[in-house]
């Protein structure tokens, strides 16, 4: 008996570009939903906005990405697929049909949205002049308001470290 595999909803590609490629160390930034290169890359490349050309060759980051095809299929071509040795950039170079080399930061997926939003915007801004690698530690680093760790009330207060005094106590 044969059994369907049900595809699992993939959101809208979390991509980001640069209007003008070329003049910050990044021209764009992509968050993939999960560590699935073959997957997420085949996404990448369908949905790349045509008028940036179409994607031909992608280096990535290893440590980015659990899984790593040497060429993906896609439509009725294919693209080469290959490595940056022993990098740690979190980095994705796409090469385009035009012959244009992106530089594009690979945002982690489990980075929350307002983190994943903030490096999206950073990657794109023509003027950012840093490293993927350390946008990435500088949205990382800025700590996130969770409700449930602080809570006030007419006055006084609760932290979620000091459980004394807390309403309802």
């Amino acid at each position: 008996m044969l059994t369907s595999k049900i595809p699992i909803p993939r959101n809208p590609l979390r991509l980001r570009m640069s209007a003008h490629a070329g003049l910050g160390t990044l021209d764009g930034g992509w968050w993939p939903q999960s560590r699935d290169l073959l997957t997420e890359l085949t996404d990448l490349v369908t949905g790349f906005p045509p008028a940036s050309g179409r994607i031909i060759r992608a280096l990535f980051s290893p440590p980015d990405w659990d899984t790593a095809p040497r060429r993906i299929h896609v439509g009725s071509g294919q693209v080469k697929v290959g490595s940056f040795p022993d990098d740690d950039s979190h980095l994705m170079v796409l090469t385009t049909s035009d012959r244009a080399v992106l530089r594009v930061l690979v945002v982690p997926p489990a980075m929350s949205d307002a983190q994943g939003e903030e490096a999206l915007l950073a990657a794109s801004s023509e003027d950012y002049a840093y490293s993927a690698a350390s946008l990435l530690d500088e949205v990382g680093s800025t700590p996130e308001v969770d409700p449930m760790d602080y809570w006030s009330d007419e006055g006084g207060s609760w932290q979620a470290d000091d459980l004394v005094g807390r309403p309802g106590d």
